[in-house]
């Protein structure tokens, strides 16, 4: 799915350095004519690496380079010496990128930490030269190895966006207007259904210097998780954040019931969702007045009543300073069952 210069799932076509060949060659120096095999080993072909690189937010940079090949392996020379390896390569990825096979659509592995390094596609071997094959029958051995062909492969990458905190809620809900009001992100606003087509990201500033990541995912819709609106091109970026934020705009008509439409559709992409911290959130409550807003509120406390729940409004910051607060209390319970 991608939009702008956010991308989060790319197809790349691999191929590591062949090792290089070793030499065939008898060693000849002034008054030594017959001096024996002296010829040195192949290098190594280059690997393919995957770095972790938390500078990273999108797999934009693949969007145009989708093949990637790694340098041959040099050939040895005379008197033992060895070919130079191949230069490795390395491929920079946002950290929480899964790497899958292709052809099998298994998981090969995935990154999650900085600098974390895996070896995708290792390099041929060097072939070793002649002076290996000597021997007290074989005094001048006339062959070597070869050097061992490189692999080739094709991989899929696929971004699940790590964030404190990620917005869960139906389309219009008012998730991006919270994203803007909270941070410095500037995701499309707009009055009308999916106006949010891709993840957006915005870090929240907190008291003393202390803050988390909190992303906005495009609306679920009833049948998200059989691919209906905008599907599994989403969904998988919820399973990276720590607490879910259930965001229930006040026009709608039940919001208990909403909320469990929300649930289910996790439920079935991943019951391992159901598992997270989450907080429910009532928005757009600038729309009611007084007697609403206690409405609501008692509302709110008759149907989630063990459940962390608040009333906000992104448009006038009503109880923004509260959710923060909140969430706080969330994020440190999660981290300390972690």
């Amino acid at each position: 799915m991608t939009e702008g210069n956010f991308v989060d799932y790319v197809k790349l076509s691999l191929s590591s350095g062949n090792g290089g060949k070793g030499s065939i060659h008898l060693h000849r120096e002034k008054f030594i004519t017959k001096g024996g095999p002296d010829g040195g080993d192949g290098g190594r072909g280059g690997h393919i690496i995957l770095r972790g690189n938390p500078n990273l937010w999108t797999l934009y940079t693949f969007k145009f380079k989708k093949h990637f090949g790694a340098e041959h392996g040099f050939h040895g020379s005379k008197n033992r010496s060895s070919g130079a390896q191949g230069e490795d390569i390395y491929i920079d990825v946002p950290l929480g990128t899964v790497v899958k096979d292709t052809e099998t659509q298994n998981v090969l592995f995935e990154i999650t930490e900085k600098d974390q390094e895996i070896i995708l596609v290792k390099g041929g071997l060097g072939g070793r030269g002649n002076w290996h094959f000597k021997s007290s029958t074989r005094q001048t051995p006339r062959y070597a190895q070869p050097g061992i062909k490189g692999e080739e492969r094709f991989v899929t990458l696929e971004l699940k966006l790590l964030a404190d905190v990620g917005l869960v809620g139906f389309p219009n809900a008012g998730k991006s207007t919270l994203l803007a009001a909270l941070t410095s992100a500037k995701p499309k606003i707009a009055d009308y259904e999916f106006t949010t087509l891709k993840p957006n990201l915005g870090i929240v500033h907190y008291r003393d210097f202390r803050s988390f990541v909190m992303a906005d995912i495009p609306g679920i819709i009833e049948g998200a998780a059989q691919g209906k609106g905008l599907g599994h091109y989403f969904l998988r970026h919820i399973e990276r954040n720590s607490v879910l934020l259930y965001l229930i705009p006040a026009d709608t008509k039940d919001v208990k019931k909403e909320f469990e439409i929300l649930r289910k559709e996790l439920q079935e992409f991943n019951p391992e969702l159901l598992d997270k911290q989450y907080m429910i959130v009532l928005s757009k409550c600038d729309l009611l007045d007084d007697e609403l807003r206690e409405a609501y509120a008692q509302e709110m406390k008759e149907n989630f009543p063990n459940t962390p729940h608040t009333m906000i409004s992104s448009i006038s910051e009503y109880n923004l300073q509260t959710l923060k607060d909140e969430l706080w209390k969330v994020l440190a319970l999660e981290n300390s069952i972690a």
